[in-house]
């Protein structure tokens, strides 16, 4: 059972603003702050900031006004948060440095808690956010991209997170980096209507985060849309994988993951829709797959999971296997390849549905077999194998497939 989070974020009476800009009662940002007092708020005007590394460590709040520029000049980690209960917000940060021994890049969150960057835009950086033994922090409204990256070992991340606890990462936009947002050793944590596109690796790559709900994100056109590895309790719900193309891509991979629900979810263009492997005890609910590639390759260590009241249409292969037995349980699913028939009206088929094709297991075990994809000897195979099953686990059964799709 999945718990929604709440941050209560503190309220502060700051005890005086302090102004930057020309003519204002400080010339740098760092002057500002070595000035200022916790609780305090700095206004920093419209403007090209090049102080090397602004580290934070008392509780204040940044704030742009203008959308003044944080320059990096390709040397240095921007702003360090060094305390709690910091906020940054307002500004525009660029051209950060890189190391990939210290993971530096534009904000860097140092064992901060109950603290928020929001309505930034980060531009041409290493790693956007990156958050370390954070908890109770609130990433939104940011705007995160880069074009500097040519391989996914010369490029961070949108948004990392590391050992860190009851993040909240809402609205945020990401492109270009390694991967949109990762996620490693997180728990509780709540990602929300986020927009992650043409990532090199991964749209949402989860390591090793536990109890934590992803919901109302689009993966679109990454290397792979999302990626959940040696995870538990994961709630995926009402999600968009989409344009996910390529050898070996994914809409969603599920590696050595258990307990977890994947709910009104749209797969809809992807080469595989999801991958499971090793996954355990796992509930599909109510998602669409369409025009994928295959709708859901599962390999034969994946046991006890629930596919049950989701749509399988335009796919090429609604469902592929690596083995020759199934211990899944699919049921009331629709399939637009179901030629079955209702004598009773009660919207499920008299007949048994398999979702496995033979045409899709010579696929699996020999990849030049699509050369033959769509020829009359391989409807042929097909139809054979449905009168007299030899390849396809017997077991690898539909046995209520439903006559019309489900409304998600």
């Amino acid at each position: 059972m999945f718990r929604l989070l709440f941050l209560f974020f503190p309220v502060f009476i700051f005890s005086k603003v302090l102004k930057v800009g020309k003519n204002e009662q400080f010339k740098t940002i760092k002057q500002a702050v070595a000035a200022s007092k916790s609780g305090d708020s700095i206004l920093v005007g419209s403007g090209v900031y090049r102080e090397g590394n602004i580290s934070i460590t008392k509780p204040l709040s940044l704030i742009g006004i203008g959308r003044p520029v944080l320059d990096g000049q390709m040397k240095y980690e921007i702003v360090s948060f060094r305390a709690n209960n910091i906020v940054l917000k307002g500004f525009k940060i660029i051209n950060s440095g890189e190391d990939e021994i210290k993971n530096i890049g534009a904000v860097r969150l140092y064992n901060s808690q109950y603290s928020t960057v929001e309505n930034n835009i980060f531009e041409n950086n290493y790693f956007g956010i990156y958050i370390q033994r954070g908890y109770r922090c609130l990433i939104q409204n940011n705007r995160i991209t880069s074009t500097r990256a040519t391989s996914q070992e010369g490029s961070g991340d949108g948004i990392h997170a590391w050992v860190s606890e009851e993040i909240w990462i809402k609205n945020n936009y990401i492109e270009g980096h390694k991967d949109g947002i990762y996620l490693e050793k997180v728990i509780n944590s709540y990602i929300y209507h986020n927009y992650s596109k043409k990532n090199l690796r991964y749209g949402l790559h989860f390591m090793s985060s536990n109890d934590d709900v992803y919901v109302n994100n689009t993966f679109d056109n990454n290397n792979a849309g999302v990626a959940v590895m040696y995870s538990n309790n994961v709630g995926m719900v009402g999600n968009n994988f989409i344009n996910n193309w390529g050898d070996a891509n994914y809409g969603l991979l599920l590696k050595d993951i258990s307990f977890s629900k994947i709910k009104n979810n749209r797969f809809h263009n992807n080469t595989t829709a999801i991958f499971l492997d090793g996954a355990t005890k796992v509930d599909l609910l109510k998602n669409d797959f369409e025009n994928n590639g295959w709708g859901m390759k599962i390999n034969s260590n994946c046991m006890e999971n629930k596919i049950i009241n989701n749509n399988f249409v335009n796919n090429t292969f609604d469902v592929s296997t690596s083995g020759s037995m199934t211990m899944n349980d699919f049921k009331r699913n629709y399939w637009d390849k179901y030629e079955g028939y209702d004598l009773d009206k009660d919207k499920i088929g008299d007949v048994p549905f398999h979702p496995l094709s033979l045409y899709s297991v010579l696929v699996e075990n020999n990849p030049s077999v699509m050369l033959l994809f769509r020829t009359f000897f391989v409807d042929l195979l097909d139809r054979t194998e449905k009168i007299i099953p030899s390849l396809t686990p017997e077991n690898f059964v539909d046995e209520q497939p439903l006559m019309k799709k489900v409304k998600l």
